[in-house]
């Protein structure tokens, strides 16, 4: 098993990652701005659980699999571009709802799901994953792969507590700023834009 110096410098390290910004802090703020802490939530679960399949899929070499295989790199890249970009597409094409109407907020399984497949549908995050814990890793103290799910379960706690701060830290603003009509573009925008912008990075990066 792994010893306890590894696995706070394994902490110290994802401290350092989460705290710089990133498409998965971009879209859980956007989201929690747009629609609700819930929604916001919903959405760093669903990235969660595609955390910990990254993590998983590197420990049995997928990963390794796509760095061998450019043309499934990028066709991983590009389906997730797609997808972002058909999410923006929906955000832009939605109709603002009525002056004094109720919010309409969204099935929690369609935030579990757009938090997920973005975070999946992201080969970068699996080569992340492929590179940085191979560091944290030796046969010397055991088998891999519970070693490998062992980090898996640390990086996801880590994620959750900051994407959960990061959404009330989004929400909170987000009901400061209460002019209705102007407050509602600029959430639609700040959604629709943050997808675009994952979409290009994807694309271009």
């Amino acid at each position: 098993m792994l010893s306890l110096s590894v696995l706070s410098l394994y902490l110290a390290a994802l401290v350092a990652v989460y705290v710089l910004p990133g498409p998965d802090m971009a879209l859980v703020m956007a989201t929690s701005a747009s629609r609700g802490v819930g929604a916001g939530l919903l959405t760093a679960l669903g990235i969660a659980a595609s955390r910990f399949l990254h993590v998983m899929m590197s420990g049995l070499g997928l990963a390794a699999l796509m760095a061998t295989h450019p043309l499934l790199f990028d066709a991983v890249r590009w389906i997730g571009a797609a997808y972002l970009l058909w999410l923006a597409w929906k955000v832009v094409r939605a109709q603002p709802a009525p002056e004094g109407a109720p919010t309409v907020t969204e099935s929690g399984r369609a935030a579990i799901a757009r938090g997920f497949l973005t975070n999946l549908l992201n080969p970068k995050a699996l080569m992340f994953c492929a590179l940085f814990l191979p560091q944290f890793v030796s046969p010397a103290h055991g088998a891999v792969l519970p070693q490998f799910a062992l980090l898996a379960a640390i990086l996801v706690a880590v994620g959750l507590c900051f994407d959960t701060a990061y959404a009330f830290a989004a929400c909170g603003l987000a009901r400061r700023l209460k002019g209705r009509r102007a407050t509602a573009k600029l959430q639609k925008g700040l959604l629709g834009g943050v997808f675009v912008a994952m979409a290009g990075r994807l694309l271009l990066g």
